[in-house]
């Protein structure tokens, strides 16, 4: 069974019969023309090597050359008999916190043009996630409010989707509640206790709105263990806003400084580790530390990839355009002394 990967591509398909017609077209000229010269069949006898049948073999293979190239296009894949199936995997539970605060727009060094802090945690989640395969992960947003991105899943495709769509317009509600971000990831967490769950907070470590110790002491008796990594720079740098930067009601550049000293706690409290997001290691020490995580029996679709034939369909197309160079419109040599339709 066969199906296409860009099958907009196949109504390519419809020139073809505009192609014979105007080779059907261009035939009836040159017959037309001949008989300005005289009787057909004389002329055709002045003209020996000259072939009635070799122009249609000629089209006919430029033609489904033609036909192969569309088809190539439209990227053929041969199904396999089973495309998804379910496997059983050593995992753990994941809940990835994502600030989304104002905040987050200021340059994560001490550079005021350089990678902002939200660019920053996109590029170390989505290299998190490539390392988790096996892990159940989810996404919980937070600024004066938290919400859920999306729900334990390991699906990393839709994960990676779901990461590469944040942004500080996501969360009307301004502020930075890391206790609501943490109440709310552990709300994804199911009920199985034979499952190790653990938390990536990432913050600037600014909390305006919440007892974020109490949340991660809370997470902690749970058992759930709460890691965090800290984006920011220690000098105070300004929030890019609207062409300018971020400004109070007074017109005074508004300003963020990581407060590096509150994340370190938050994962001293939450019995798991503090990480820069500007450390060259933090997706390895992150993976290492997930990795001592108690893993348990969990079901993981995993998609067959159908086949590409578009190696197969190319050597195809190769094959007739060779083929189509040598003929033209002559009779073929070896058969012209041949006759296929006299009687012995």
């Amino acid at each position: 069974m066969f199906s296409f990967g860009n099958p907009q591509y196949l109504f390519l398909l419809l020139l073809v019969p505009v192609v014979l017609g105007l080779f059907l077209l261009s035939r009836h000229a040159r017959t037309k023309k001949l008989k300005k010269y005289g009787n057909l069949l004389i002329l055709q006898q002045q003209m020996p090597t000259a072939s009635r049948y070799t122009p249609w073999i000629r089209i006919s293979l430029e033609l489904l050359a033609f036909v192969l190239i569309v088809v190539m296009l439209a990227r053929p894949l041969a199904k396999t008999e089973q495309e998804l199936k379910t496997v059983k995997v050593q995992g753990s539970e994941v809940v990835v916190a994502v600030d989304l605060s104002n905040s987050m727009l200021a340059s994560t060094t001490e550079d005021v043009d350089g990678m902002s802090r939200l660019q920053r945690t996109k590029h170390v989640v989505e290299k998190l996630f490539e390392r988790l395969e096996n892990d159940k992960v989810g996404l919980v947003v937070f600024a004066g409010d938290a919400f859920v991105q999306m729900p334990l899943t390991n699906d990393f495709s839709a994960a990676k989707h779901y990461l590469n769509s944040l942004s500080t317009n996501m969360i009307e509600n301004q502020g930075t509640a890391i206790g609501a971000a943490i109440e709310t990831s552990m709300s994804l967490f199911s009920d199985n206790p034979q499952c190790q769950k653990s938390i990536v907070l990432i913050t600037d470590g600014e909390n305006h709105e919440d007892d974020a110790e109490q949340s991660v002491r809370a997470a902690k008796d749970a058992g759930v263990i709460v890691n965090v990594v800290g984006v920011g720079s220690a000098k105070a740098m300004p929030i890019p806003w609207q062409g300018g930067y971020l400004t109070t009601e007074n017109g005074q550049v508004v300003t963020t400084a990581f407060n590096e000293s509150a994340a370190m706690n938050l994962a001293k409290i939450g019995d798991g580790v503090y990480v820069p997001a500007n450390n060259t290691a933090v997706v390895d020490i992150l993976d290492d530390q997930l990795k001592k995580a108690k893993k348990t029996n969990m079901e993981k679709k995993v998609f067959t990839p159908a086949n590409e034939q578009f190696p197969v369909v190319a050597w195809m197309v190769l094959a007739l355009l060779v083929v189509s160079l040598f003929v033209t419109d002559k009779k073929i040599s070896w058969l012209m002394n041949t006759n296929f339709f006299s009687k012995k």
